[in-house]
């Protein structure tokens, strides 16, 4: 479609609208859900969880504050975090 941009082709990260940014909302509802209102897991604290569900917002947003976080690190974390499998091994995972 002439004179629209898609996150996929010029660089930056796709806006909310597509399934990368779907997928970062997603995970960051998982953050908030599992680590910060429930209270579930203690892997990690309710701050460091909000921390990171902002970042994963911040992300499917396209904001450019995030532009230097890997697309595939960021997907692959999503990912484990929405199975529940291990997602401290990923990159991004805050240390405690």
């Amino acid at each position: 479609m002439e004179g629209q941009k898609s996150g996929a082709r010029d660089g930056r990260a796709p806006a909310a609208g597509d399934s990368y940014g779907s997928l970062m909302l997603q995970a960051a509802g998982v953050l908030r859900l599992r680590y910060v209102k429930c209270g579930r897991d203690t892997a990690l604290s309710a701050e460091a969880a909000t921390e990171l569900a902002t970042v994963f917002e911040g992300i499917a947003q396209g904001a450019p504050a995030f532009d230097h976080i890997d697309p595939k690190e960021a997907i692959a974390l999503a990912h484990r975090l929405i199975d529940d499998d291990n997602p401290q091994l990923s990159h991004l995972w805050p240390q405690t």
